[in-house]
């Protein structure tokens, strides 16, 4: 077992959850700046779309340095082509390979990825050995042609490298997400299955697939599971309804795991991770930084996207109905600055 950065890392870890649609580069970079959680991952990202070349997919890969350690999400229902995305996060200079086998969404299910896996674990196997092969064959110097990574990609992708300053290669260690069953609760089984390629840490979200995000997680589950995970020296996150740093220390205390990860309770609020609490001005200033980041690393063809991060950051607000209301209309960023630095003045917010 390759565990690397995981032998590293404080107890208990307490690490920013990988959401789909949210935990872009630039919400991971603010969450990174003002939380400093133990760590972050990419969103998940097809590696069979990486396999067919599509270049749009090495954006959802863009991290920064105050972000380490940080783990590159891959997930598909094709081991081979695991093997290729293993190479690419390998060669992009991430802490670790993490796979997605949790998503249950239909559209990701209903094509043999994400949490249908628990309902394969032949398959499941057989991804992470494929994801650890890939990662060696780069770590032991075989060249992105070899490892057939697409053409176009190999010159984006070097570019990248040099950009971040990466020269080595190195075994990563391979950790998987996942929920606590498809239909039922079956945790104990099923990561009877994934212990068997030794990962370096399962996270386990406290649903099963049925239930997507409703009802409650069941943490005796995760309980009983993390029982199992730490007699073969795999590590073991928590995952599901954990509202604050502190109820993350309090899940990690009485339910036995090495760490949590938080998932929706960081929208619009980095210092989850920290015991600070912001004040209302950087609360928005922090939320126009945000849009500044955005503006530059996505474009502003894209801004629509920001618009939920900004009502994010001011859900808690008093009396700031047509505060939201005008925000949830921005297009741009002079728009954003404009709305935010008025709030502000006309407030008198200190």
């Amino acid at each position: 077992m390759t565990r690397g950065f995981w032998d590293t890392l404080s107890y208990p870890i307490i690490g920013l959850a990988p959401m789909d649609g949210v935990t872009d580069a630039t919400f991971r970079a603010l969450t990174a700046r003002y939380g400093h959680p133990s760590i972050t991952f990419t969103e998940f990202t097809a590696a069979e779309g990486i396999r067919a070349g599509a270049e749009r997919l090495l954006e959802d890969f863009l991290y920064c340095e105050e972000e380490r350690p940080v783990l590159g999400q891959i997930f598909g229902a094709d081991p081979d082509a695991f093997f290729i995305a293993s190479a690419v996060v390998s060669a992009l200079g991430f802490n670790g390979i993490d796979i997605n086998m949790g998503c249950p969404a239909k559209s990701v299910a209903q094509r043999g990825a994400g949490a249908s896996l628990i309902l394969d674990p032949e398959r499941a196997t057989e991804i992470i050995r494929k994801t650890k092969a890939g990662n060696k064959a780069w770590a032991e110097g075989s060249s992105l042609q070899q490892l057939g990574v697409p053409e176009n990609l190999i010159p984006l992708i070097e570019a990248r490298r040099n950009a971040l300053g990466i020269t080595s290669r190195q075994l990563l260690p391979v950790s998987v997400k996942t929920r606590i069953g498809y239909d039922s609760v079956t945790v104990e089984d099923w990561v009877q299955h994934l212990l068997e390629e030794t990962p370096a840490n399962i996270t386990l979200h406290g649903r099963t697939l049925k239930q997507l995000y409703t009802g409650f997680a069941d943490w005796d589950a995760i309980s009983r599971a993390a029982k199992i995970i730490h007699s073969t020296g795999t590590s073991v996150l928590g995952n599901g309804d954990v509202k604050n740093k502190e109820d993350a220390l309090e899940h990690c205390t009485t339910y036995g795991v090495d760490g949590v990860l938080i998932g929706r309770a960081a929208f619009g609020n980095p210092w989850i991770f920290t015991d600070h609490t912001p004040t209302e001005k950087e609360r928005l200033e922090v939320a126009l930084e945000h849009a500044t980041y955005f503006a530059k690393t996505a474009g502003e063809k894209n801004f629509v996207r920001m618009r939920k991060h900004l009502l994010d950051y001011t859900r808690s607000f008093d009396g700031a109905k047509e505060l939201r209301s005008r925000l949830m209309r921005v297009s741009n960023l002079a728009e954003v600055e404009s709305i935010i630095r008025s709030h502000i003045d006309n407030h008198l917010i200190l």
